[in-house]
């Protein structure tokens, strides 16, 4: 009679255990990164009455059972379900982070190495990643200083914020790319000042510069020169003579041109002679001067009668005449209503030829330019008067020192182009004149060239070298897009100005990466995650932490990396309990009538030695 209330009491002890179980499961529906439990029974021991016999062939007796009576009840084990996920809570908040998959967070808390799935982190007053709920560090590898990458060790707190990450140092600009189209239709390349490209890059202390460059082109089809103009500060302000004279790119170079220029103070005037011929002429018969007015004592008649036509009567009105390039007649006195203008007749030909050219100086007497100078090379400086040094800048304007010019040419109508000169900091610039396929700059058969500022100042810049290479000479309607950018065209040798930390990102590996206004980043490090061959055999020990025991496998101490077993971190996101309330429910109505039905054993039991007792009555 005593072994059923003994039974009944270890089922009454037993489902209250598992009660305890619901109830804490239920607590905890809300917990972040909790995982719930189960629990399940095993028959406690059994007192044998009569062990059991086997079949006896020589009697004939069958074998006999063991007869056993239980004992009760007691705990197989409580079940923790690690393995199963639970639902995703957005917070938005960079450091909430959950792990999708069977690995843990490794955290410590001064002394040793805890695990969590609860991902609600914050900064501490030291940079530390830590958790929210107990302040334990969140450990992780720190930085490899010489790849910037996260260096697999053993595991680390993660300070992230500091004075050496808060800000991005600046950096010179050591690469450039020039790209785009030059364009031979295109007038600036053509005039004076050129095609202009402007090329910014940092110095080393992350100021801004501004390189002005020309692009010109040459009297070869398909050579160009690009050369160094100027160099400005953030401000505007071009750097110093003293600097800039120490600043190279290419070379100074000799470049055929055609540079015009025309005369600084008014029109030039025009001397020439006209040569008519054909038409029933005898000979060829040669106008005065175009330029100068015949008065009537000086008139042409013979000219005029055989070439124009005219008679003599007509001949003896004109008191002022003047003839011009095209062979044409004008009337100068008398001055009818309507001016009279003669051309050669049918057949007569003209032929204008220049003898001289007067160009204003300023004066009543402009300066003649003879006709053995015209339509001639001729080289400066050093030219004789009025072609000379002081006769090219009063005349034209032409500082031929300044601009270095070494060839000159005047033209008939008393212009003058620069045919040659020295340019300062050029480099050629040549494509193949058939395909517009870009063949070198600066004359060496690469596309490198090397603007060189580290000879002007090298505490304050470095050299760039420039890459001209992806440049091409095509039809772009008349319109160059030659441009400039800053680094290699994967974005290296950029340069920069210094940053201020703006942000901090977690990728799915655990990598943490913060973003600078510079338009920089840099890793800060990764968050390490332990994995376990039993992950079901780690002890909770409360706060959301597990400890590692005899069953679930040892942490070596330097961790894994969550994507190397196929999981991952998700940032602003936290894992939820995965505590299924319809199932504790359910298996709270089972352990009610569980225990429900034990205590009614203790009950029918003690009715039963009731009436034993009463026996003696």
């Amino acid at each position: 009679m005593m072994r059923s209330l003994f039974s009944g009491v270890a089922g009454l002890r037993t489902h209250q255990t598992k009660m305890d179980v619901i109830g804490n499961n239920i607590a905890n529906v809300n917990t972040t990164g909790y995982k719930s439990q189960s629990v399940t029974f095993r028959d406690l021991m059994y007192q044998t009455t009569q062990s059991a016999s086997g079949a006896n062939a020589e009697t004939g007796l069958g074998g006999i059972n063991a007869k056993q009576i239980g004992l009760g009840v007691t705990t197989g084990a409580i079940n923790t379900a690690i393995a199963q996920q639970g639902s995703a809570q957005t917070t938005n908040n960079p450091f909430d982070i959950m792990i999708s998959g069977d690995n843990f967070f490794v955290v410590s808390n001064g002394s040793e190495n805890l695990f969590t799935r609860d991902g609600s982190f914050y900064i501490d007053g030291a940079g530390n990643l830590a958790m929210t709920s107990t302040g334990y560090t969140v450990m992780g590898w720190p930085v490899d200083e010489e790849t910037g990458a996260p260096r697999p060790d053993t595991v680390t707190a993660l300070q992230i914020m500091n004075e050496k990450v808060m800000t991005y140092d600046p950096a010179a600009t050591t690469d450039a790319r020039v790209t785009g189209i030059v364009d031979r239709n295109d007038k600036n390349v053509h005039s004076t000042g050129g095609r202009m490209m402007n090329f910014e890059f940092y110095d080393n202390a992350g100021y801004l510069y501004t390189a002005k460059f020309s692009v010109h082109a040459t009297s070869s089809n398909g050579s160009y020169y690009i050369a160094l103009e100027d160099i400005k500060d953030s401000s505007g302000t071009s750097l110093s003579d003293e600097v800039l004279s120490k600043v190279t790119f290419g070379t100074t170079m000799e470049v055929e041109t055609a540079i015009p220029y025309t005369p600084s103070m008014g029109a030039a005037t025009v001397h020439g002679t006209v040569e008519f011929s054909g038409g029933g002429l005898a000979a060829a018969v040669t106008s005065p001067d175009i330029a100068t007015s015949i008065q009537q004592a000086n008139i042409p008649t013979q000219l005029l009668k055989d070439v124009y036509g005219i008679d003599d009567a007509t001949i003896a009105t004109f008191e002022e005449i003047q003839f011009d390039q095209s062979g044409g007649l004008q009337i100068l006195k008398p001055s009818p209503i309507k001016t009279a203008y003669y051309t050669p007749k049918a057949g007569v030909t003209p032929k204008f030829t220049v003898t001289s050219v007067d160009v204003p100086n300023g004066t009543n007497t402009p300066t003649n330019i003879p006709a053995a100078n015209i339509n001639t090379p001729i080289a400066v400086p050093g030219a004789a008067a009025p072609l000379d040094d002081a006769g090219l800048l009063n005349l034209y304007g032409l500082d031929v020192n300044a601009e270095q010019v070494k060839e000159i040419k005047v033209n008939e109508d008393g212009s003058i182009t620069v045919t040659k000169k020295n340019v300062d900091n050029a480099a050629s610039l040549e494509f193949n004149p058939g395909t517009g396929k870009f063949i070198s700059i600066g004359g060496n058969g690469q596309g490198l060239i090397t603007l060189g500022l580290a000879a002007a100042d090298g505490q304050r810049f470095s050299d760039i070298s420039m890459d001209f290479s992806t440049c091409s000479n095509v039809n772009n309607n008349g319109s160059s897009t030659i441009s400039s950018a800053k680094g290699t065209s994967s974005g290296l040798g950029s340069g920069r100005a210094p940053g201020e930390m703006i942000s901090i990102a977690i990728d799915q590996s655990g990598v943490i990466t913060a973003s600078y206004d510079n338009g920089m980043s840099r890793c800060l490090g990764q968050i390490a995650t332990a994995a376990f061959a039993n992950p079901s055999g780690l002890e909770k020990v409360g706060d959301n932490l597990y400890t590692a025991t005899n069953n679930s496998g040892d942490f070596d101490g330097t961790g894994v990396d969550i994507t190397a077993g196929g999981g991952k971190m998700q940032a602003g996101v936290l894992e939820m309990s995965n505590v299924d309330l319809s199932q504790e429910f359910t298996e709270m109505i089972t352990t009610q009538r569980g225990f429900q039905a034990n205590s009614r054993i203790i009950t029918v039991s003690d009715t039963m030695l009731e009436e034993l007792t009463n026996l003696k009555r």
